[in-house]
C-alpha cells in the first residue's frame, strides 16, 4: 500500500444506521435468537473450499459440448464462515460474498434452499459486516465462479456499526492507522503485507534455528538505558520506588548471555525510543539482534546475506524486488558491494582531504553541498550528517559500508588497520540502513573508557553491571541488529513504516 494522505471528507452520520441495526439485534433477542454465537464448525477456508472443488472437478468427465450443459454440485459438503462484504438480494435468491483469512468466497442462498420462512424472516435482514457461517455444496456458476449452495446458515456476530462508505479501497490514512481492523477488512494489500510480515518473522527464526542459534528473552525494563544512543521512555516501579527505562536496545543483556556460555543467541523483541515520528521511525518497533561467539563482523556479513536471500527465496520467491513507486529493481542475487565510509565521504564531498579539514571548513563545505547541518554538532557528527543526508539515500543496491568512525559506536572493536575506525559495517539497501554489525568489544577496560567518553558527566548512565560481566570474560564475537519494520518495508515495497506496523503510535484523540 502506498503512503496514504488523509483526505478532507464530510463526516458521515451513521447514527440512524446504527439505530436500525440495534433494532434488528433487539428483535432477534426478543425471539430467542442468539446474535453472537459461541462457535461454528468451520471445515474449510475460502481458499480450501475452492481447491477442494477444483480437485473434485479435475476428476470428473468433460462436460458435453451442447449449450447450457452444466455440472452437478460436488457432493461433499463444506462449512465456511466469514464477514459479509457483498450482499445482492434478487427476489427469492441472494448472492453473498464473505471474507475470511484466505480471501472471499461466494454464497448462493435461495428461499427454497433454507427451512421454511428463514430466508424472508431472517436471512434477508442480514447486513454488510455481519459475520455468518454457512454450509452447503459447491458448484460453478455460469460466470465460472466457484460458489457454495447454502443449505444452512447462522448469524455468528451482528455488526452494529456499518463498514465505512466505499470501504473497498479505504484510503484515509488517519482512519487506516487508528482503525486498522477496518483497513484489514477493506484492503487486501494490507492483509497480504501483514501476512508476509508474519512469514518473514517465521523464516528468520527457521534460518537462525537451523544454524544452531538459541532464541532468548531479555528484560524490557532496564535500570540503565544502554546499547544505543537514544532517549528512553522512563517509568516508575512502585514496588521498588525507583525509575526504570523501557529498553532502547537488546544488546547488553544478549552479551551477558555470551559471557554465560550461550555462544549463539538471538532475540526478536520490542524496543522503545522516546524520539520522533516519521516515515521510517516509530517510537515502538521490533528488533532482531544476533550474537555469535568466535566470529567477527565478517561472519555477520555472511549471516545477513544468507538471511536476506533466504527470505527472498522462501517468502517472496524471487531475488529481484521492485522498489516502491519506481521501476528500479533491487537485485539480491548479485554480489553485494563493499566500500569504506571514508571512500564514500571523500567521493560525495569531492575532497580527498576531507578528514584532515577543520570543523569550520567542513561546515562551509556542507553549505556548498546544500546540506543543512547544526553547527553545534561535534566534528564527527558533521561528517555523519553528510553520510546520512547525501550518501545513504542513494545506496539502493545492497551495500556494506565498512570501517565506521569509532565515535559512532562505543561497543565495537577498534580496527587494527585504522585506529580511527571500528570493525563495523552498516548494510544499506533502498536508501536506508537495514543492519549494522560489529566485531564486539570484549576488553572491559577499553569498553569502560569508550562508555565514559559517551556518557561524559552523566555517570549514572554507566552500566556497571554489564562492565562487571565483561570482567568475567566474554569470548570474541560478532553481533548484528536488524530493524524488522524496515526490513518489511524493503521486502514488501511499503512506503511508510506505519504500513508495516499493525497499530502504529498516534496522538491520542481528545
Amino acid at each position: 500500500m502506498s503512503e496514504n494522505k488523509s483526505t478532507e471528507q464530510a463526516p458521515v452520520d451513521t447514527s440512524d444506521l446504527i439505530a436500525v441495526r440495534r433494532a434488528k439485534l433487539e428483535a432477534l433477542r426478543a425471539e430467542g435468537q442468539d446474535p453472537f454465537r459461541a462457535n461454528w464448525a468451520q471445515t474449510h477456508t475460502s481458499a480450501e473450499a475452492v481447491k477442494s472443488y477444483e480437485a473434485w472437478e479435475a476428476e470428473q468427465p468433460p462436460l458435453p459440448e451442447e449449450e447450457g450443459a452444466h455440472r452437478e454440485d460436488c457432493p461433499d459438503e463444506v462449512s465456511v464462515a466469514g464477514r459479509i462484504v457483498v450482499f445482492r438480494v434478487m427476489g427469492k435468491a441472494s448472492f453473498v460474498k464473505i471474507l475470511d483469512r484466505d480471501g472471499q468466497i461466494q454464497l448462493y442462498v435461495t428461499r427454497d434452499g433454507l427451512p421454511e420462512g428463514i430466508y424472508n424472516t431472517y436471512f434477508k435482514k442480514l447486513d454488510l459486516g455481519d459475520i455468518i457461517g454457512a454450509r452447503g455444496t459447491l458448484f460453478r456458476t455460469k460466470t465460472g465462479e466457484i460458489t457454495v449452495r447454502v443449505s444452512a446458515y447462522a448469524l455468528l456476530a451482528k455488526a452494529l456499526r456499518p463498514l465505512p462508505e466505499k470501504f473497498h479501497g479505504m484510503s484515509d490514512s488517519e482512519q487506516i492507522y487508528r482503525q486498522r481492523y477496518l483497513d484489514l477488512i477493506a484492503n487486501a494489500e494490507s492483509r497480504e503485507r501483514f501476512q508476509t510480515r508474519s512469514k518473514i518473522v517465521k523464516e528468520i527464526r527457521q534460518f537462525l534455528w537451523g544454524r544452531d542459534f538459541t532464541e532468548v528473552e531479555t528484560p524490557c525494563l532496564h535500570g540503565v538505558a544502554g546499547g544505543a544512543a537514544a532517549r528512553p521512555f522512563v517509568t516508575h516501579f512502585n514496588a521498588l520506588d525507583c525509575d526504570f527505562n523501557l529498553r532502547i536496545a537488546l544488546e547488553l543483556h544478549l552479551k551477558r548471555m555470551l559471557v554465560g556460555g550461550f555462544e549463539r543467541v538471538f532475540e526478536l523483541g520490542r524496543v522503545f525510543r522516546n524520539e520522533g515520528l516519521s516515515r521510517r521511525h516509530n517510537p515502538e518497533f521490533t528488533m532482531l539482534e544476533v550474537y555469535q561467539a568466535y566470529t567477527d563482523h565478517r561472519g555477520m556479513m555472511d549471516l545477513i546475506q544468507g538471511l536476506i536471500r533466504h527470505l527472498c527465496e522462501n517468502v517472496l520467491g524471487t531475488f529481484q524486488i521492485k522498489r516502491a513507486d519506481s521501476d528500479e529493481v533491487i537485485d539480491f542475487a548479485a554480489p553485494w558491494r563493499e566500500v569504506t565510509y571514508k571512500e564514500l565521504i571523500i567521493e560525495a564531498a569531492g575532497d580527498a582531504d576531507w578528514f584532515s579539514r577543520s570543523k569550520t571548513d567542513k561546515l562551509a563545505a556542507c553549505e556548498k553541498l546544500g546540506i543543512q547541518v547544526d553547527p553545534e554538532l561535534e566534528d564527527f557528527a558533521v561528517t555523519n550528517d553528510v553520510f546520512e543526508k547525501l550518501i545513504e539515500p542513494k545506496l539502493i543496491q545492497p551495500t556494506f559500508v565498512m570501517n565506521i568512525p569509532k565515535e559512532l559506536c562505543p561497543l565495537a572493536k577498534i580496527s587494527e588497520a585504522d585506529p580511527d575506525t571500528i570493525d563495523v559495517f552498516e548494510l544499506c539497501i533502498n536508501g536506508q540502513e537495514i543492519a549494522p554489525a560489529y566485531s564486539e568489544q570484549n576488553d572491559p577496560d577499553v569498553q569502560r573508557t569508550m562508555f565514559m567518553e559517551q556518557v561524559g558527566d552523566d555517570i549514572q548512565n554507566l552500566d556497571e553491571d554489564f562492565l562487571m560481566a565483561l570482567e568475567h570474560g566474554m569470548p570474541p564475537a560478532g553481533g548484528m541488529g536488524v530493524g524488522i519494520d524496515r526490513l518489511v518495508i524493503l521486502l514488501t515495497g511499503a512506503a511508510n513504516i506505519r504500513d508495516t506496523i499493525l497499530f502504529p503510535s498516534l496522538r491520542p484523540r481528545v
